[in-house]
């Protein structure tokens, strides 16, 4: 509609007159209904088909976002970064939390001696208990 507006802005009415005029004389009266229902068909299906291309670039696009899915691969990733990131920090405020291992531990960690140590709070000491390898 604005190319069909554009042009009607520029052209006068007397200017419209002999281009209807000029038309009259080549196609006769006859024949002009006929020639503007054509050329009303064609406008239409023109504009059909330039919607049909518009939608078909929207749904084109669209469907290349969801393969993309950028979102999940950005969260996928900084799963798998921040995971072990999350894993040293626990590691890192847990030996703040609860400190190093008593001496008789880690005597008993070296010598062999399987054991296992529960910490109550940084308070109290670690309670030991010797695990029966036979149990």
């Amino acid at each position: 509609m604005q190319g069909i507006s554009l042009f009607l802005s520029d052209v006068a009415g007397s200017e419209v007159l002999l281009i209807v005029l000029i038309v009259l004389l080549f196609f006769g009266s006859k024949s002009i209904p006929g020639i503007a229902k054509t050329l009303g068909q064609a406008l239409y299906q023109i504009r059909n088909a330039s919607n049909d291309l518009q939608q078909e670039i929207r749904k084109s696009g669209q469907e290349m976002k969801a393969d993309l899915n950028i979102q999940s691969i950005l969260k996928e990733t900084e799963e798998t970064l921040t995971g072990p990131l999350d894993q040293v920090t626990t590691d890192i405020d847990n030996t703040i939390h609860y400190g190093s291992l008593p001496k008789q531990v880690k005597q008993q960690v070296t010598a062999g001696n399987p054991i296992e140590a529960v910490f109550e709070d940084e308070n109290t000491e670690a309670t030991e208990k010797q695990i029966n390898p036979e149990a």
